[in-house]
């Protein structure tokens, strides 16, 4: 049996948990069991995407660090799963290593690919800071725990039928007691939903040189990222970044601007994601993954694109 937290928010299912039980399901001979916390109005929606059971604890209330360990690791220990998957997100990030640890298994995390092989997964992501991918297997010890990051694996349907098993589990009362909740609004679509990014690196050059950047996105309805680098210097804010310590994004378009292309960079762009790269460096790695590359300080070029642009727009308002 492979088990899958589905991260439930604001009663929506994370995007992550339909990625996680699509490739669950690739694992032949093993059922896929969607694991649900809280209340969730789409949890019966896991049975397209090849969910076999769905298992829904009803008994709790908001997220809580201590609940949620304390009922997953019941869960589990009670399902006897072989593998048990969660995604990479923020919660899954704080959730994993507690779990792993009060089960007394090991983790995986971010991984970037997944092989299930007489019984034992096979999990790939990168090491020393990215400069080569290692593969690990966990023989001793279950479940076989991994974290995904969102938008590495696409989410398929593959419809099954099946009831939601509607449960309550009895908990420790959390020694965390949740005052308010205080969200933070977003002003821009988070990087990870946008068709289009324009994503600046080093070569940017600076604070400024970022607003250009935001210009040129808001007038193509695409968003801004960047590199970490750009992050380290306050450039743009962290939860912008795109790369191994940032963000997995699938945009259709993918601007890579000053962007030098580093492995630990490349390993947050989707490869199903049509690279344009500006760059004045010919031999930067960028250059020879980009699907199209404009060897260029990268100011005149934007400036250009952004003239054209607007008298592309007036032109058609004046029709």
């Amino acid at each position: 049996m492979v088990m899958v937290y589905c991260q439930s928010d604001k009663e929506k299912l994370h995007p992550v948990s339909y990625e996680l039980i699509s490739k669950a399901s690739e694992f032949h001979g093993m059922e896929v069991v969607a694991l649900v916390l809280g209340n969730s109005e789409d949890a019966e929606v896991l049975f397209n995407y090849g969910a076999d059971r769905v298992i829904l604890v009803e008994n709790v209330g908001s997220y809580n660090l201590e609940v949620y360990t304390d009922v997953i690791c019941k869960i589990v220990k009670k399902e006897s799963p072989e593998i048990f998957l969660l995604g990479a997100t923020q919660l899954g990030r704080e959730l994993a290593p507690r779990i792993a640890a009060r089960l007394n298994t090991g983790l995986t995390a971010d991984c970037t690919n997944l092989e299930v092989n007489d019984g034992l997964i096979y999990m790939t992501r990168p090491a020393f800071g990215g400069n080569l991918m290692a593969t690990i297997i966990c023989e001793k010890h279950r479940p076989q725990m991994v974290t995904v990051r969102p938008n590495v694996f696409e989410k398929r349907e593959n419809k099954k039928l099946g009831k939601v098993e509607k449960v309550k589990i009895d908990y420790k009362e959390s020694r965390i007691k949740i005052e308010e909740v205080i969200e933070k609004g977003l002003k821009e679509t988070d990087i990870t939903k946008a068709e289009i990014i324009v994503s600046g690196g080093r070569g940017v050059g600076s604070k400024e040189g970022f607003e250009k950047l935001k210009e040129f996105a808001n007038l193509i309805g695409g968003v801004v990222a960047g590199s970490r680098v750009a992050v380290e210097n306050g450039w743009i804010e962290k939860e912008k970044q795109v790369g191994q310590t940032g963000k997995t994004v699938r945009p259709k378009i993918y601007f890579a601007i000053g962007i030098s292309g580093t492995i630990q960079h490349l390993a947050g762009i989707h490869e199903n994601s049509f690279i344009i790269a500006i760059n004045k460096d010919k031999n930067a790695p960028i250059i020879k993954m980009a699907n199209l590359a404009i060897i260029s300080d990268w100011g005149p070029v934007i400036d250009r694109l952004i003239k054209r642009k607007i008298e592309k727009e007036k032109a058609s308002v004046l029709k």
